[in-house]
């Protein structure tokens, strides 16, 4: 048989000059009726996994669902639409064992959704307490920030709002560190803070060896019930000689060196932070110098160890100028001054001074220079500590010496005998400024609700108040005194008031914030191991700025250092 040939294959159509199937005039979809339809409609589904409860509330046919995929503009009509999907009769015995949403349903963020930015996952947002009937902020509309259902359509925001993924969804901060890593600094060792949180070293209450300075009574009239009228008084700035001297610049520690007193030396502010160094968020620097088998703990110049934070672990810290927070007041530099200044302040108003009534030491101020001050010296006791380090596996004891302070003393009620105290002072700058980390206000709230106010600040401040009840624990205070000193105005960051002061014992303060000592004593420990170990010079620990991670570096003899000194000039130049 022959082949067929092109034209047979293809066919022959007189009036068409293309290629393609020939053109026919009668429609090919005869006895189908006509329905509208548009290029969004779709023609079925490969299954259905709605229940019959949402067919009957018309399952994902809502309009004003947010989830709603389906819509047909001009073919939504199911009766009327061929082309829907038909109920085949074997589904009517077919039931659904899990009855839940999926998660697209009820994530509680989207176009419809409200998205919670803050709340018991800590997302940053208005201030809110966690759990609560907090005062959240929504984008979309919520009414009232109790939970509930979202006005348009989101999930349930259950206890003061959702979290939502594997981590918050707040972005992650980029601090700057506290001190310039220069690149000859080494780095020898790197710890991380789950590390360190599970050292543990028993230590005891630790020994006097001298005390230095003098007390002020305590002014018992500060002691009336916080958050009432008649307990509120304008903070007064005092001129007063007071003193934070570094570890190697104290002549009585330099003397208890030479004697071979001990091997590890430092002061009580500096040995504070880093014993409760796992609860810290903002960066950090400790210098460390080994001479021979000593080592000091010491701070920088202008080191931001002695500056007081404010709300530093709160969830929604207050933000940086350079995070595009707009208001400077409230910055975390500017709350850092603040803080300080207070608590600067606060101590040397508290107090009765009284030259024929106050506390000597055994022994004159260390610091105080009548010569070159103008000011009177502030109410301040200097007493140096010992405390043993010491393992069983150890040849020879280790010992840390600690210059701790005291702020004032008082009577006990009961027996008459001198109680030492510590002061310190929190204070509140706004509670409907961001960064207040859920603060309730304290004019309306100390008197009735003091419990939940101190919570909030522990909540917020866990670090510094951390630090504060383990200075008053070396030290070996009686009683600790904390003031609540709140902003006169909130947009006047000079003048306060004393709302009120409240009196703890250290160490039962401590058991209610859950603070364990014996974990600041197995990281002092630890660290100083490590200096021990290697030769002798100046090495810097560092907190990283954005992890929770220490760094130990080797740096050169001149770190820190005021360059700007001018070399002798030798003695023949002068005689030329």
């Amino acid at each position: 048989m022959a082949p067929a040939s092109l034209a047979d294959l293809i066919g022959s159509v007189p009036d068409r000059d293309g290629w393609g199937p020939p053109t026919v005039g009668e429609t090919m979809l005869d006895g189908v009726p006509f329905a509208p339809y548009s290029k969004a409609d779709k023609l079925g589904r490969m299954a259905d996994w709605t229940d019959a409860k949402d067919r009957e509330r018309g399952g994902r046919q809502q309009y004003s669902n947010r989830n709603y995929r389906d819509q047909q503009v001009y073919g939504a009509n199911q009766a009327s639409n061929p082309f829907a999907i038909q109920v085949a009769e074997e589904e009517a015995t077919f039931s659904v064992v899990d009855n839940t949403r999926t998660s697209a349903r009820t994530r509680g963020f989207g176009r419809g959704g409200g998205t919670v930015f803050r709340g018991r996952g800590g997302q940053r947002g208005g201030p809110a307490q966690r759990g609560g009937r907090g005062t959240f902020q929504r984008v979309g509309g919520n009414r009232g920030g109790q939970g509930g259902y979202n006005d348009r359509g989101g999930a349930r925001g259950g206890r003061g709002g959702r979290r939502f993924g594997w981590r918050d969804d707040k972005p992650q901060r980029n601090r700057d560190a506290s001190v310039n890593v220069k690149p000859d600094w080494v780095v020898l060792e790197e710890i991380d803070f789950p590390r360190l949180m599970k050292l543990n070293l028993e230590t005891g209450e630790g020994d006097d060896l001298d005390s230095y300075g003098f007390l002020y009574y305590y002014d018992r009239s500060y002691d009336k019930a916080p958050g009432a009228k008649t307990s509120e008084r304008k903070l007064n700035v005092l001129e007063r000689a007071a003193y934070n001297v570094t570890t190697s610049s104290d002549p009585i520690i330099q003397e208890l060196a030479d004697k071979d007193e001990a091997t590890i030396f430092t002061t009580d502010n500096i040995l504070s932070m880093l014993m409760c160094s796992t609860k810290s968020v903002y960066s950090w620097d400790l210098v460390f110098t080994r001479q021979g088998n000593k080592v000091f703990i010491d701070k920088r110049e202008n080191s931001n160890i002695d500056m007081v934070t404010v709300n530093e672990n709160a969830a929604d810290a207050p933000l940086e100028l350079s995070e595009g927070n707009k208001d400077t007041m409230n910055n975390p530099g500017a709350l850092m001054l603040e803080a300080t200044h207070i608590n600067n302040v606060f101590p040397l108003q508290v107090v009765t001074e009284s030259q024929t009534s106050k506390v000597d030491m055994a022994n004159e101020h260390p610091f105080y220079n009548e010569d070159v001050e103008t000011d009177p010296p502030a109410s301040k006791a200097y007493k140096y500590r010992r405390f043993d380090l010491s393992l069983e596996k150890d040849e020879e004891p280790l010992h840390i010496i600690v210059r701790t302070e005291l702020d004032a003393v008082m009577k006990n009620t009961i027996n008459g005998e001198d109680q030492h105290m510590t002061i310190k002072a929190l204070n509140e700058f706004d509670s409907k400024a961001q960064g207040s980390g859920g603060a309730l206000d304290w004019r309306s709230k100390l008197a009735s609700q003091r419990g939940a106010v101190l919570a909030t600040e522990m909540k917020n401040n866990a670090c510094k108040l951390a630090r504060w009840t383990t200075q008053a624990i070396l030290a070996k205070a009686d009683t600790m005194k904390l003031g609540f000193v709140s902003r006169a105005n909130p947009r006047n960051n000079n003048d306060h008031v004393v709302l009120g002061v409240l009196t703890n014992k250290p160490r039962d303060f401590a058991n209610q914030m859950a603070l364990n000592l014996a974990n600041g004593w197995g990281i002092v420990r630890t660290i100083c191991d490590m200096c021990l170990k290697m030769e002798e010079g100046k090495y810097v620990l560092v907190k990283d700025p954005n992890k929770n991670i220490l760094r130990l570096y080797s740096v050169p003899e001149n770190t820190f250092e005021d360059d700007g000194e001018e070399a002798p000039i030798p003695e023949e130049e002068v005689e030329e």
